[in-house]
Formats: structure tokens, sequence, C-alpha cells
């Protein structure tokens, strides 16, 4: 279990993480979200943290590349992945939430749908719930999270990561996924948790096609009347391949590249593989973009 103390530094950072961009840095830069997948099938990196070793040693690389998050999930959500059991979720992740919380001062968040591995997590020494389902898929987690005084993160899913990418259909893709947030925003305001804790998520490659991806990755402002913080997690995602035609090893640059045009949109928060690399692009955008003519 974490010491009184790093409890205390990672419960303090959990609510400013929360607050948007101007408020906390007028010049600021989105804040980054680095990417654990201690998962044996991740569509990027599975099998390269599956250990548990290995795991702690990239969440504290991540922590020094500048991560203001250091997100952890025991379960792949790729298109097809099939669910995991939460005995063995909690055997991926909690010995390595548990050695972070111990090692680096940055929040750690849980990635799960599942309310028990939530709570665990929690125990532990996280301080950040994101769930991909929204409460969906485990009503319980909405419970976890109203005991908790946590942060939230709720994404819009179409379906199951096991039918989202059959065939993805919308009217409005933008219209449709923001009243889906604000819907489940209602859901956990009901059970109890305070609004302020919430941060939103698009969530791109969950049920869209790559049409549906680039609407939503150019309307952030729309999604930003919810009155939320915006996540955008975009990392290698197919959707480059469909604008640059490059592999899932070769869109550091695509990814670099929608970065910062979300970053021009006021994006909060980025969730990313390659920290150092999105934060110095995101710096040296920031310092240019300053300078007026």
């Amino acid at each position: 279990m974490p010491s009184d103390q790093s409890l205390t530094s990672h419960h303090a950072l959990a609510h400013d993480w929360l607050l948007p961009c101007g408020r906390w840095w007028p010049t600021a830069i989105p804040r980054l979200m680095g990417i654990l997948n201690c998962t044996p099938d991740s569509f990027s990196d599975g099998g390269q943290f599956a250990q548990i070793d290995a795991a702690v040693a990239h969440g504290i690389a991540l922590a020094e590349a500048g991560a203001d998050v250091i997100d952890v999930g025991g379960e792949s959500t790729r298109p097809g992945a099939v669910p995991v059991p939460a005995g063995e979720e909690l055997g991926r992740v909690i010995p390595v939430i548990e050695r972070l919380v111990e090692r680096v001062t940055v929040p750690i968040s849980i990635d799960t749908t599942k309310g028990l591995v939530a709570r665990s997590a929690l125990d532990c020494g996280a301080t950040i719930v994101n769930d991909i389902s929204a409460g969906a898929i485990d009503p319980d987690l909405i419970a976890a999270t109203a005991e908790s005084n946590c942060g939230v993160i709720l994404m819009h899913m179409q379906g199951t990561p096991q039918t989202m990418q059959r065939e993805p259909r919308y009217n409005d893709v933008v219209t449709e996924v923001r009243d889906h947030l604000a819907e489940r925003i209602l859901a956990f305001e009901a059970a109890g948790v305070d609004r302020a804790r919430i941060m939103l998520d698009p969530g791109i490659g969950f049920g869209k096609t790559a049409a549906h991806n680039v609407e939503l990755l150019t309307s952030i402002a729309a999604l930003r009347q919810l009155g939320r913080p915006v996540l955008i997690g975009h990392s290698r995602k197919r959707f480059l391949y469909h604008l640059l035609g490059r592999e899932t090893d070769e869109r550091l640059a695509g990814t670099i590249g929608s970065s910062i045009a979300l970053a021009a949109q006021g994006v909060d928060m980025l969730r990313v593989h390659d920290v150092a690399a999105v934060r110095d692009a995101l710096r040296a955008w920031r310092a240019l973009s300053s300078v007026q003519p």
C-alpha cells in the first residue's frame, strides 16, 4: 500500500488535472496522459509491458518524459478484443499501480470498465478512473467513483470492443456523441459524482469510421459546450492510416500533427504513447504561435 504522504500528493494533483488549460496556465499546452498498457494484446504495444517490472519501468519513464498523468490499463479495448476476467485484470494492474505510486508524483489513472477494478486501484493510490463505456458496461463503476473523490473520464463508444467497428453509423456524429456524453454526465451526477470531477472523451476509434473520427477531431468546440474539459485519445490510431497510409509503427508524425491541431482547438488533455516527442512538438508550437507579426 502507498504511504500516507504519497497518497496526499497524488490526491492533491488529481483535482488540478481537471481544470481547463486557460485556468491553470495562460499559455498552456494540453496536458499529456501517458499510456501504460499492461496487456499482451493492445493494438500498438501489446506485450511490451505485460511483465510487472517492464510496466513499472515504462511508467517511470513516462513520468520522466513529462507525462502529467499515467493511465494504467489491464484489458485491451482494440476492435474485437475479448473481455478479461476481473481477477486477471487486477493481477495485471494492481502490482504496477502499487509500485508506481511510490516512485512517481504524477496522478495514476486506472483504465477500466469494472467497478471492482476501479475500487481496488483507487484503494492502492490511483486517483482517476478512465472508463471507455462511461459506466454502461458495469454500473457498479459509477458507484465506485461516487464513493471516492477521484477524477472521472467518461468516453463515448458505440457498441462494445467486440462489435464497435462492424458498421458504425450516425446521422450526425458530433451531435450524437455530445448528447450521449451529456446523458452520461447526468447518470454519474445522479449517483453523487460532482460534475467538477468529470472529463469527457469522444472516443476516437471506438465505433467510428475514419470520417467520423476526423469530424470529431475538428469539432472540439462543440464538445466543449458541455462545460467540461476534453481529452482526446488519438495516438497511433487507425484513422491515421486512412489519412496517411501509415502502419501502426509509422504513425508518430501523424500523431504529433494531430496533437498540434487539437491543441489549437483548446483540447485540455491528450492521451499518447510518445510523451516526450509530443510534448516537445507542442512546446515548440506554443512558443512560435505566441509570436505576434
